[in-house]
């Protein structure tokens, strides 16, 4: 598992997974998301406007990424 830091209270799913690298641009985003692939805290989530806060989990594939919030 790795952490992404943020520096506000929140982000949105699909600013993250630019953010941590899980994709590569809002489109693939769009894809996975689509297509179930991304789980937010345990569950499924297909929402790109999710918005996830300090110590939020989210899982692509093989990948865990842990929130973190500087603010």
């Amino acid at each position: 598992m790795r952490e992404v830091e943020i520096s506000d209270d929140m982000i949105r799913l699909g600013q993250l997974l630019k953010l941590s690298g899980l994709v590569e641009h809002g489109a693939e985003a769009k894809d996975v998301l689509e297509e179930g692939l991304v789980m937010v805290n345990g569950a499924v989530e297909t929402r790109r406007g999710r918005q996830l806060v300090d110590g939020d989990e989210i899982v692509l594939d093989d990948e865990i990424v842990r929130v973190v919030s500087t603010a």
